[in-house]
């Protein structure tokens, strides 16, 4: 059989609300200009409709993928004690350790992609490490289409979280990052009314913080 290439991605990186997913996609070496001609790219760039599409294409055409999903309490309680670069490479270094392809490429979480690399490589279990090749790049997510897929993967679980988290709490939180009109008004909405951020906000970002320690100052201001 040919070598096997996995690529892995994430979505919901900056997200203040629900989960982190992060996916990897295996397909025998060769089969990636399958991906290539199916119109596989950077999941940003295509629209929700086109990524369902290539989603269940990238599926068929798969040796193997997985998704993992973390949710945000699980995030705050991590970084208490981590960051979230080391939260996003101990999950990644799973996924590899566990679908064990030849070689694997990450779309690097920061500029320095030997670092990345490097701490990735440290994470995968004994044998993984001399068995499977890291490569870590900016743009992986541009620039390989095994990695394109992967982030599809990523952020089509990632939608259909939020439309799901939408549904239980029956509130519109538009697409869950801080620069959404609709996610702001959303945090703003029920931090007045329940006084704290239901358990898929993530209270340890900078946008739900501040929104706290403004409450709180104006409740203190009711007694000056």
């Amino acid at each position: 059989m040919s070598d096997l290439v996995l690529g892995v991605d994430e979505a919901g990186r900056g997200a203040v609300v629900g989960p982190l997913c992060i996916a990897a996609v295996v397909v025998e070496e060769g089969k990636e200009k399958v991906l290539e001609d199916m119109g596989v790219d950077d999941s940003k760039k295509l629209s929700k409709k086109r990524r369902e599409e290539l989603e269940e294409q990238v599926k068929e055409v798969a040796h193997d993928f997985a998704v993992i999903k973390i949710r945000a309490s699980k995030i705050d309680e991590e970084m208490r004690s981590m960051s979230l670069n080391l939260i996003e490479a101990k999950r990644m270094a799973n996924l590899i350790d566990t679908l064990r392809p030849d070689r694997a490429i990450v779309d690097a979480t920061e500029a320095n992609t030997d670092k990345v690399q490097r701490v990735i490589q440290s994470l995968l279990s004994e044998e993984a490490r001399k068995t499977v090749e890291i490569v870590a790049e900016n743009k992986a997510d541009e620039n390989y289409p095994v990695v394109s897929a992967a982030s599809i993967l990523a952020k089509v679980t990632r939608d259909s979280s939020v439309v799901d988290i939408e549904r239980k709490l029956d509130e519109e939180i538009g697409n869950g990052y801080p620069s959404d009109d609709r996610t702001k008004k959303f945090l703003h909405r029920v931090l007045e009314r329940d006084g704290v951020f239901p358990h898929v906000v993530r209270n340890s970002w900078v946008t739900a913080e501040r929104m706290v320690e403004e409450k709180n100052q104006g409740n203190l201001s009711d007694f000056c």
